[in-house]
């Protein structure tokens, strides 16, 4: 497959834009080309030329060529028409990525050129030990995460060499479009009549140890990668995402919280081509932090690996899935922000009336409302704040006056209203709503 710096020969006009330090080029119809050129995390767009250089006439005569030179090195097993839609072409060329869009994909002729900054093994890294005897175990789920051009595709294609020639294990990937650079013996597989998922069934036909799936990125990217790790093969995924933590939230949702930890038990946060930080997710039946031991339920720890804290607890919450953070003892708990901002909106929602909420211990709140508001919040024979406990995991609620309610750091802030008009539809439509509720009850218990 395709060698870092090795490409067939391109016309002059563009191959003299391709300095040594030029990462990608930029160029569309009536515009002045530009470049991103320099080192890994250190790229700057620069314009070069003039627009009067590149008419319309000549990014299409461009765009034609390269194809042409595609055509002419089909014997080059890393020369290929990747994707041929109506409107865009994407084109790989021994080591660089083209795309080639046109009306009416794009609103003008562009021509997109791509290639790696660097060539790096897993050793340039300088990573501690016990991260590369993590990674030496291929039987896992690893995600690599990070921001356009900071290196994530550079730590894939190293981890995947040091598996293949360092480990021994037999390593494919997923890749659409295709443009890491691999050892010959490591076979890219491209989606298979333009879907992953049909690709995914093949790749357990091949038996491989370790897969790369590169660029993980829509809701069906994500459970495709959640089928093929429980299937039991080692898989490193590579998406897009701010921080770690983020990464980790990608996955949420897509796949049950109990099966987390199981597809995902590695994340490595790079910026500027370094890895910054590296997590590991666990698996524990416990109290989340701030609840009592009857409360126990399964929870994600997700733990910083270098010092073994736990930063961060995914657990469920009521109907949704909370990702606290996991702070000191003298500091407010996330568990019980999280829960006062679930009640005051679950009121507001359910009998259109704003309240303030108080913990009084670990396990037990007091909810303050307008005093013309107490009975309906607590319904009949206690039915409606029975409800609202069940929902938040069994947290005990009192329910009293405003005029009681202390001068306390701890009592939850105001809600926030759009405009008066809000403030009063939601007034005006508290007892309507009270009785859509009640009436919504009783039909869920028969």
């Amino acid at each position: 497959m395709a060698k870092h710096g090795e490409h067939p020969e391109l016309p002059d006009h563009l191959e003299n834009l391709l300095d040594a330090d030029v990462h990608t080029i930029f160029l569309k119809a009536d515009c002045p080309p530009r470049v991103k050129r320099g080192a890994i995390g250190q790229l700057e767009l620069v314009e070069i030329g003039t627009a009067d250089e590149w008419d319309n006439l000549r990014i299409e005569s461009l765009q034609e060529e390269l194809g042409s030179i595609v055509e002419m090195n089909q014997h080059r097993s890393d020369c290929f028409l990747e994707i041929d839609r109506k409107g865009c072409r994407v084109l790989q060329l021994g080591d660089l990525r083209i795309t080639c869009a046109s009306p009416p994909f794009s609103d003008a002729r562009e021509i997109t050129l791509v290639r790696p900054v660097a060539k790096l093994s897993l050793s340039d890294y300088d990573l501690d030990s016990k991260i590369i005897e993590r990674l030496s175990d291929h039987h896992r789920g690893v995600f690599i995460c990070g921001r356009p051009g900071s290196g994530k595709t550079t730590l894939a294609q190293a981890i995947a060499e040091y598996l293949d020639e360092d480990i021994g294990a037999m390593v494919k990937t997923m890749e659409a479009p295709r443009d890491l650079q691999l050892a010959d013996r490591i076979t890219q597989y491209a989606p298979l009549e333009g879907d992953l998922e049909k690709t995914a069934e093949i790749i357990f036909l091949v038996r491989p140890d370790f897969v790369i799936f590169d660029e993980v990125r829509r809701a069906r990217d994500f459970e495709i990668f959640a089928d093929v790790r429980l299937a039991g093969v080692g898989l490193l995924g590579v998406t897009h995402a701010n921080s770690a933590l983020e990464a980790i939230q990608r996955l949420i949702g897509k796949v049950e919280l109990g099966l987390v930890s199981q597809v995902l038990d590695t994340v490595l946060h790079v910026e500027a081509g370094k890895i910054q930080q590296v997590l590991e997710l666990r698996m524990t039946v416990k109290p989340p932090s701030g609840m009592q031991e009857e409360l126990a339920r399964p929870v994600i720890e997700v733990v910083e690996f270098s010092s073994g804290n736990v930063t961060h607890e995914m657990f469920a919450f009521g109907s949704e899935l909370a990702v606290v953070p996991v702070t000191e003892k003298n500091q407010q708990r996330p568990v019980q922000q999280l829960a006062q901002k679930q009640l005051v909106h679950t009121i507001r929602q359910w009998a259109g009336v704003n309240v303030r909420v108080r913990f009084t211990s670990d396990a037990s709140a007091t909810v303050y409302a307008p005093k013309n508001m107490i009975s309906t919040l607590v319904g009949r024979g206690g039915d409606n704040v029975r409800a609202l406990q069940d929902q938040l995991g069994g947290l005990r609620l009192s329910i009293e006056s405003l005029d009681e309610m202390p001068n306390s750091g701890d009592v939850s802030e105001d809600a926030i209203w759009d405009d008066d008009q809000d403030r009063r539809a939601y007034q005006s439509k508290a007892y309507e709503r009270h009785g859509r509720s009640k009436k919504s009850r009783k039909d869920r218990r028969r």
